[in-house]
């Protein structure tokens, strides 16, 4: 798993300070919510993960963030309580096998795994596949863009409404990458020599570097999907 969403994600993904105070429990926690696919030969095709928590079914009691959506599923499962919500945390294809119906597959199996572990809701809180291609363009205006075919544009937010999910929330602060000027240099692989705003590799949205803080900090959208 490690592996694929090494070669998947942008290096600066696991820089939210907030994601690190929980993700080594939920991997403790949760190992049997790991979905990885392979091919006829055993190689590894695809792979995917996510963790349960309580939600009333309400958008307006939605996590507001991807810390909080694991702070609930560790809390809830340090508590007892009994989880009723199961939340598709990331899922990412082998390169080779983009475009052969594995995208498809590996939701299918997510969203079957959290009913199979008894949770009647499914939730996705999207890292949308293209926005980094427009990343001056806010998360409201690009998730309503649609193909002339009525589709999203956005290929990983299409897959999902083909498969029967449907848009209910957006979530314009997902995450929060820190680090130092020199860290974000390395990630987004360009010179930051002033305070301002950058558009950097694979982001969303801009990059802000305050020089004189030695800090940057990109916040990255989300778009809620719910399955069922």
């Amino acid at each position: 798993m490690d592996e694929l969403f090494g070669e998947g994600f942008p290096a600066f993904i696991t820089a939210d300070p907030e994601v690190k105070k929980y993700i080594a429990r939920v991997r403790e926690y949760f190992p049997h919510l790991d979905i990885i696919l392979v091919s006829a030969a055993g190689d590894p095709a695809a792979t995917g993960w996510g963790v349960p928590i309580a939600w009333t079914g309400a958008v307006a009691d939605l996590p507001q963030s991807f810390a909080d959506i694991l702070r609930l599923a560790v809390e809830g499962h340090e508590s007892g309580t009994d989880p009723d919500t199961f939340v598709i945390c990331g899922g990412v294809v082998h390169p080779d096998l983009k475009g052969t119906g594995t995208a498809t597959a590996l939701l299918r199996a997510l969203v079957e795994s959290g009913q199979k572990h008894a949770m009647s809701r499914v939730l996705a809180p999207l890292r949308p596949t293209r926005k980094h291609l427009y990343p001056l363009i806010s998360i409201d205006q690009y998730a309503s863009w649609l193909r002339d075919d009525g589709l999203p544009f956005d290929p990983w937010l299409r897959l999902h409404v083909r498969a029967g999910g449907r848009v209910i929330a957006l979530a314009p602060e997902a995450q929060t990458m820190t680090g130092s000027v020199q860290a974000w240099e390395e990630w987004a692989g360009i010179a930051l020599p002033a305070t301002g705003e950058y558009v950097i590799k694979d982001g969303m949205s801009v990059l802000r570097i305050d020089a004189a803080a030695d800090v940057g900090m990109y916040v990255e959208p989300n778009i809620w999907v719910r399955h069922l």
